[in-house]
């Protein structure tokens, strides 16, 4: 029998696959996370993350500079203090690293993108989770949030336009969004990491921001208790319309490529944007297996970030971004 119906047709030029192509990728739907690190005098390579630095405050000024020329749509930024407290206070200092980034990459490119602050306390604990802990050791929700607040105002004062609530505290984005608009910031958007896994991926982001999680015997070593379980996919849409409820400008799904069902179904049915992070463990795993000579890395890099866009995601955070921005220019 001959075939009457030939979907090759649409395949047989590069030309005929340009025009029909369903997803395309722009440099200004990605955003490159980047880490500043306080007390270096010059870029310190993340040895799990081929390629990606611990920025200083002049370091991270010529990388948002150069994210600009190259188009990007924003740069979100993680502080790494040389000194940490079991509250986290170096998170609202307004001396704090994070808050000194963010008003340096405000200034240098914050006309040309979305300059994002991630509000997490992680960063800046003693024992390296995303809140204060109580008297048994547990992280206490809302307790957390009163800190929360704080940081917000403060990264709302350094100049970050767009707050990342990675926490994944109850109630973290009506508490933000309250105290933002209360201290007259009510033009800060919030992006709110809603579907957000308790992951075996982020392995390399907790040597980039120097995590203390695990440090001490006394606390738990992992963020199961507030991160969602990977096993669950209803939760990720439950969590994404409580954020949106409360008042989150965009959502989050991380991890993105185990996710992708996830992402889906947040995207199906989300009112605001959507966007997922293409983590850690994601890049370091293309990266070494480029280095053995298994896969095209240039391929996988564009095929992966193509397939969290298919899925769903309005924008993705990369840390391949800003070569990837080149290629598609």
């Amino acid at each position: 029998m001959i075939p009457t119906v030939r979907p090759r047709r649409l395949r047989a030029t590069p030309a005929m696959r340009r025009l029909v192509a369903e997803t395309r990728l722009h440099p200004a739907e990605l955003i490159l996370p980047v880490f500043v690190r306080e007390g270096i005098e010059e870029p310190r390579p993340i040895q799990a993350m081929p390629g990606v630095m611990q920025h200083t405050l002049d370091s991270v000024r010529r990388t948002a500079a150069e994210a600009a020329e190259a188009g990007l749509g924003g740069i979100m930024l993680f502080g790494v203090p040389e000194l940490r407290d079991a509250r986290g206070s170096g998170a609202d200092d307004p001396d704090g690293i994070l808050n000194r980034a963010a008003r340096a990459v405000a200034a240098e490119a914050g006309d040309a993108l979305v300059v994002q602050t991630d509000l997490c306390l992680d960063e800046f604990t003693d024992h390296g989770h995303c809140g204060v802990l109580d008297a048994a050791g547990a992280v206490d929700n809302d307790a957390t949030l009163e800190r929360y607040c704080a940081m917000a105002v403060a990264q709302a004062e350094a100049g970050s336009a767009l707050l990342g609530l990675s926490g994944m505290m109850d109630g973290q984005v009506a508490a933000v969004r309250e105290a933002l608009d209360a201290s007259g910031h009510q033009g800060t958007a919030i992006l709110a990491y809603a579907a957000k896994y308790a992951s075996a991926l982020y392995g390399p982001f907790r040597e980039a921001v120097d995590s203390q999680l695990g440090s001490d015997p006394a606390v738990a070593g992992d963020r199961r208790g507030y991160q969602q379980d990977p096993a669950n996919r209803r939760e990720g849409r439950r969590e994404a319309r409580l954020d949106i409820h409360e008042g989150a400008d965009i959502v989050m799904v991380k991890p993105a490529g185990t996710f992708l069902d996830v992402l889906a179904d947040v995207a199906a049915e989300s009112e605001v944007p959507v966007w997922a992070y293409q983590v850690s463990g994601e890049a370091a795993m293309i990266e070494a297996a480029a280095e053995r000579g298994w896969i095209d890395r240039r391929a996988a890099i564009e095929e992966s970030v193509l397939g969290i866009r298919r899925a769903g995601a309005g924008a993705v955070l990369s840390y391949f971004a800003i070569e990837l921005a080149g290629w598609l220019r």
